[in-house]
């Protein structure tokens, strides 16, 4: 795949590189690479909605991008990490967006000419409003503190059958019952969606 070939040719990372990207990661508070792995689990994500088949490859070519510029220049002022995370990202995907266009494979069928000339480059209205929808959902998780955001992720993550044992679950390790969870969640989503029409106006 060529996304995997183009992230495998990036230079490794120093030591001193890793260190001050977990560093800066905690923001000041030791977490032992926990926030590490939260934001590479959020990275992924982001690359898993917009339908990139190299998520986790995607995903540690922002953290080098992010830990070179560390090692450079010993700080990056931006605050929260998250914020600067998701900028780099943003990059990183339209790189790969791009790769994706150049790169046809041999099997698949060309496109006459006269046909590519009716191809539209612009993406249509409903992708434009799906990705506006997607960037303002991450923007206000952003805005929720951890807690909330942890559990409004694993309310809704898996499937069907996954997803009432999940909740289950839930439920159990914070001490309320299914009724009570659902209604802190939908309160969480209530608050989530009105960020999100806010953000996207």
């Amino acid at each position: 795949m060529q996304t995997q070939e183009v992230v495998r040719e990036a230079p490794e990372l120093t030591k001193l590189a890793f260190n001050r990207l977990l560093e800066w990661l905690d923001d000041g508070v030791e977490s032992h690479g926990e926030r590490y792995l939260e934001m590479r689990r959020r990275l992924v994500s982001y690359f898993d909605r917009r339908d990139r088949t190299a998520a986790d490859e995607l995903a540690d070519e922002t953290f080098n991008r992010i830990a070179r510029t560390l090692e450079h220049t010993g700080e990056i002022a931006t605050r929260p990490p998250a914020r600067y995370c998701y900028v780099v990202a943003r990059f990183v995907l339209l790189e790969d967006f791009r790769r994706a266009r150049k790169h046809v494979p041999l099997d698949e069928p060309r496109i006459d000419e006269s046909r590519a000339r009716t191809v539209s480059l612009v993406p249509d209205s409903g992708t434009v409003h799906r990705e506006q929808r997607l960037e303002c959902l991450d923007r206000c998780l952003e805005e929720l503190r951890p807690v909330q955001r942890e559990l409004v992720v694993e309310y809704y993550r898996d499937g069907q059958r996954e997803k009432i044992e999940r909740r289950r679950e839930l439920a159990e390790r914070l001490g309320i019952s299914m009724n009570a969870l659902a209604i802190r969640v939908f309160r969480l989503r209530d608050t989530l969606m009105t960020c999100v029409e806010t953000c996207r106006k």
